[in-house]
């Protein structure tokens, strides 16, 4: 999965242009960082959420329309990680009704679930990627890891998500269904995609990004983790740092482009979200309909699974339109 091309994209520049025009980093550090939000601190960014931010966002709430941005999780759907030997997902009956029926009154059933918990839609915790033994807040592994999973910024740490969201419709703003294999989107496509929309970002948004490629969906063949588009390294730090956005997501499996770029990093986007800048993911993000209906603004609410030390849980996001500004 790693690529023989040069990361000319991670060590250009030493700043890019902000739509404000100011300038942020170029080059990930690769070193995982201190929270501002304190020593105990487990969630990174969302702790931009406040009760006033939480009520504000309802109060704009335009509509009873209301999105579903998950996808449906079955038995042979696509999984981004069976080829590093993570299990793919599996459903089965554990009681079932007895075939002479007249026999009981009660006709009962249950079911259990195995899977890897980056299945379908889901996002990712800050223990999921650490940079030289250590995760978000300088958590070494070390000290908060065991043979049960993370002490430490686990899914059951995680509040519930409720936050103005965005749509930033990067297929769209090209007319194409999908963006080319690998293709790695770019700051300035980024900003051509929200000045088309007229939509503009806010720190502490749940910014969602589109590459088309949900059309893809549910052909485990074409829609895979190898060679899907997404985020560039520079795209993921304009949106952070630039225009300080909360949280991120995406309709592919992995928020960036593969192959990585970096010969030495085959996840950058990821390493440099989670570890240096506390910002969760959400991938295998249903979009269509977001983008069929062009609903670029909207009350995004979710919320983990209390999974303790877990690296990601399933997520049931939704979308509800709210006035735009």
């Amino acid at each position: 999965m790693r690529s023989t091309v040069a990361a000319v994209a991670l060590v250009g520049a030493v700043g890019f242009a902000i739509a404000s025009g100011q300038a942020v980093a170029q080059i990930a550090k690769n070193v995982a960082a201190k929270s501002p939000w304190g020593p105990t601190d487990e969630i990174g960014t969302l702790n931009m959420m406040t009760d006033a931010s939480r009520l504000d966002v309802l109060k704009q709430v335009a509509t009873g329309r209301v999105y579903d941005l998950a996808v449906e999780m079955f038995i042979g759907m696509p999984t981004c990680c069976v080829p590093f030997g993570d299990p793919n997902f599996q459903i089965f009956m554990t009681h079932t009704p007895a075939q002479d029926t007249a026999k009981e009154l009660l006709s009962y059933s249950g079911d259990g679930v195995s899977m890897y918990t980056h299945t379908g839609t889901h996002i990712d915790t800050l223990n999921h990627f650490g940079l030289h033994g250590q995760i978000w807040n300088q958590v070494s592994s070390h000290d908060a890891l065991g043979v049960r999973g993370w002490t430490k910024s686990g899914a059951d740490k995680y509040p519930p998500i409720i936050a103005r969201g965005v749509l930033i419709d990067v297929a769209k703003s090209k007319n194409v269904a999908t963006l080319p294999t690998s293709y790695a989107i770019t700051v300035a496509d980024v900003q051509d995609a929200l000045r088309k929309q007229g939509t503009t970002l806010k720190p502490g948004d749940v910014v969602l990004v589109r590459t088309g490629a949900m059309s893809l969906w549910p052909d485990a063949a074409k829609y895979r983790l190898a060679d899907q588009p997404g985020l560039s390294l520079e795209a993921a730090q304009w949106l952070v740092e630039g225009q300080k956005a909360m949280l991120v997501g995406a309709d592919n499996f992995g928020i960036e482009s593969f192959p990585s770029k970096d010969p030495q990093n085959f996840v950058p986007v990821h390493s440099y979200l989670l570890a240096e800048r506390g910002v969760s993911l959400v991938e295998a993000m249903w979009l269509e309909d977001l983008s069929k209906d062009r609903v670029y603004e909207f009350l995004f609410i979710a919320s983990p699974l209390k999974m303790r030390g877990a690296t990601a849980s399933p997520l049931r996001p939704f979308a509800i339109p709210i006035q735009r500004n």
